[in-house]
């Protein structure tokens, strides 16, 4: 030991290792934890791209007046931000991320639904009465008579067209479809006094003119922030001239008035002006409707008709293929069960390759092979029969049943494995040592002790299935059609499909509402079928 040498005592060391001495972030973390410098700048950078983008839709939100989401993205971004700021709450930092996503997936989701099922959203009902009122007033525009000639530049910025246009008294004006014309002084002019650029904008060859006259002919300037004013258009990407539509919007009596046929259109409080003679103008705007959704799917005849078969084929359907599912799987998992079977691991493998593939994409594939002019079931397994699968009704159910068996039953083989792997072997020797056959002993020891852990997925399988839109709708599209109905809606659809038709059908046009309602339908039906499932399956709890 040298005189330079200080004496070293327990917990000496570099100062930040010495107990009671801290970093300079140790005010970010409790003693204990271990946080280090990389975490807390990963923890700031995550909640600066979060609060970040909550003020970019702060922004968004107010320019479109939505307060009210406005305000719970607001609270939202304020409850996260004081969750991952403090120094305690670990429960809360974990369980945060989940309730967001629960909130903006789920509630959100139903709540919206449950808004929409009481209006009338729909083709032509999906704005409000001003995005109507400033539609209208954009149909049907023709050019005034002697309206002024202008001159035209067309410009281009950010990929959008506009036009820069001067009148004949020289004033230079540029607008495009969304931005209402207005003065500029900036414009570059040529010798004859016609603006020809603006900074900011590139101005459009005579060759780019032609390759895009298309898209120049559907530009249309608004004169000024009302409609009703018309617009500025071309028919040759030189000169401009006024247009303005037959149809003028009187505020003071609420109504629309064609100036050339001199109909006044009203508003009935149907959301939509209507004339005397019950022509309607389109675009409507969304309104409440209460519940006449609900009584239109009640009372509609060929509405209501086709609603009862597809409920009846929607319980069927799911009834049967929890039972045919669960039966094959449940024969199969005892089958190989059998401690002496050989080569039980492949024959597993190969089991569960249904279960492996995408059911859009089995379903597809199904749909090509049950095809009746040259699917391979007809043309190569049956000889060349021609058996319409997929268009005769009764074929059509029986195929779906049969794809959709083949696509659950590896599910319910897993699950019955393990339920049965789990039953000590023990019970069934003591079945078989009071002289019970094995049947009597699957029946009276292992099925009641199977169902008590397979009970509760046979009951989510009854609602996956009353829902199971991949397999109707790539297999068959709901076909074949019913032909006493004007609606979409054929022979296998379930209940869900039609709720996808009567929102997205092409038929009958969209209607959001009437499909929210019969989603709403779905909901009860299936909330109250697995409430009374799962009070039933109580009894099961009382076997051991």
């Amino acid at each position: 030991m040298t005189l330079t040498d200080e004496p070293r005592t327990e917990g000496s060391g570099s100062p930040d290792q010495r107990p009671g001495r801290r970093g300079p972030w140790a005010w970010l973390s409790r003693p204990g934890e271990t946080d280090g410098l990389v975490g807390i700048l990963v923890k700031i950078v995550l909640l600066a791209v979060v609060d970040a983008f909550a003020l970019y839709a702060v922004f968004l939100l107010a320019a479109q007046d939505e307060w009210l989401v406005l305000a719970i993205g607001v609270v939202l971004t304020v409850a996260v931000n004081v969750i991952y700021l403090r120094r305690d709450g670990l429960p809360a930092k974990y369980l945060a991320p989940g309730i967001v996503l629960l909130l903006v997936f789920q509630v959100f989701v139903m709540v919206y639904t449950g808004f929409i099922a009481f209006t009338n959203a729909g083709d032509g009902h999906l704005g409000s009465k001003d995005d109507a009122v400033a539609a209208i007033s954009t149909k049907g525009q023709e050019r005034v008579p002697d309206s002024p000639q202008y001159q035209l530049s067309v410009l281009e910025r950010r990929g959008e067209l506009a036009f820069l246009l001067t009148a004949p008294d020289g004033a230079v004006t540029v607008g495009s479809s969304d931005e209402p014309q207005e003065p500029t002084d900036d414009a570059e002019t040529d010798g004859s006094g016609k603006a020809v650029g603006l900074d900011g904008y590139t101005s459009l060859s005579f060759e780019e003119l032609l390759q895009r006259q298309d898209e120049i002919l559907e530009v249309a300037v608004p004169v000024s922030d009302d409609p009703a004013d018309g617009s500025l258009r071309t028919a040759d990407g030189s000169s401009a001239y006024e247009y303005r539509s037959h149809l003028r919007y009187d505020a003071a009596t609420d109504s629309v008035t064609d100036t050339t046929t001199g109909v006044v259109y009203r508003d009935e409080g149907d959301g939509a002006f209507v004339s005397a003679d019950g022509d309607e103008l389109v675009p409507g705007w969304q309104i409440n409707v209460g519940f006449d959704n609900f009584r239109r799917a009640a009372e509609t005849p060929q509405l209501r008709d086709s609603l009862v078969s597809v409920i009846a084929w929607t319980f069927v359907f799911a009834t049967l293929s929890v039972v045919l599912c669960f039966g094959l799987g449940l024969f199969l998992a005892t089958v190989f069960n059998v401690a002496r079977m050989r080569g039980k691991k492949f024959y597993r493998v190969m089991l569960i390759l249904p279960y492996a593939f995408p059911a859009f994409l089995s379903g597809l594939v199904w749909s090509g092979m049950l095809n009746a002019e040259f699917g391979f079931i007809n043309q190569v397994l049956l000889g060349g029969a021609d058996i319409e699968w997929l268009t005769d009704p009764w074929l059509a159910r029986f195929s779906v049943l049969f794809v959709n068996l083949w696509l659950g039953f590896p599910y319910m083989f897993l699950v019955c494995t393990g339920a049965l792997q789990s039953i000590p072997d023990e019970m069934s020797e003591a079945a078989r040592m009071d002289g019970a056959s094995p049947w009597k002993a699957f029946r009276a020891v292992k099925l009641p002790l199977l169902l008590v852990s397979v009970a509760p997925l046979l009951i989510t399988t009854f609602a996956y299935n009353f829902n199971n839109f991949n397999v109707i709708y790539m297999l068959t599209r709901g076909g074949p059609r019913f032909e006493d109905t004007t609606n979409d809606v054929g022979a296998t659809d379930l209940l869900i499909t039609m709720v996808y038709k009567v929102a997205f059908g092409t038929g009958t046009g969209r209607d959001y509402g009437l499909a929210s309602a019969l989603a709403i339908i779905i909901f009860v039906v299936i909330g109250v079928i697995s409430a009374l499932l799962f009070r039933r399956t109580k009894a099961l709890e009382d076997i051991h």
